[in-house]
């Protein structure tokens, strides 16, 4: 019996141990950045069917949401869609928690002037 108590104790520290060095490794999976790029719609992405950007994110969006392009990535964006909305088919700046191919918008802005497309001066 006393031998079964102790067994129970150092497994609990173990997996109290194994949850805290855990952690950190969790939060690496979801980091706040800043990417540049086009707010486009998460249906039509890199191609829209339509011959206006703006229409066309607009009118997509509404299915499948809103995406950013950056490069020959896209993005799938997710909240602030009223402030997305705003720069549908422009260039604009988006932070938020990027976690695989989604983020999640803190913030939106129109691209700068003078801002090349890797987002560098």
């Amino acid at each position: 019996m006393r031998m079964n108590r102790n067994l129970q104790r150092c497994l609990g520290i173990f997996m109290l141990g194994a949850v805290l060095w855990a952690l950190p490794i969790a939060n690496y999976a979801a980091q706040v950045q800043t990417l540049e790029g086009t707010v486009t719609d998460a249906s039509c992405g890199m191609k829209h069917k339509m011959a206006d950007a703006k229409a066309c994110t607009l009118a997509c969006a509404k299915n499948g949401g809103y995406a950013l392009v950056v490069g020959d990535k896209v993005y799938k964006l997710e909240g602030k869609e009223a402030d997305i909305a705003k720069l549908a088919g422009e260039k604009a700046k988006v932070t938020g928690t990027v976690d695989g191919m989604t983020v999640k918008v803190s913030s939106i802005a129109a691209a700068g002037a003078g801002m090349g497309s890797s987002g560098c001066m």
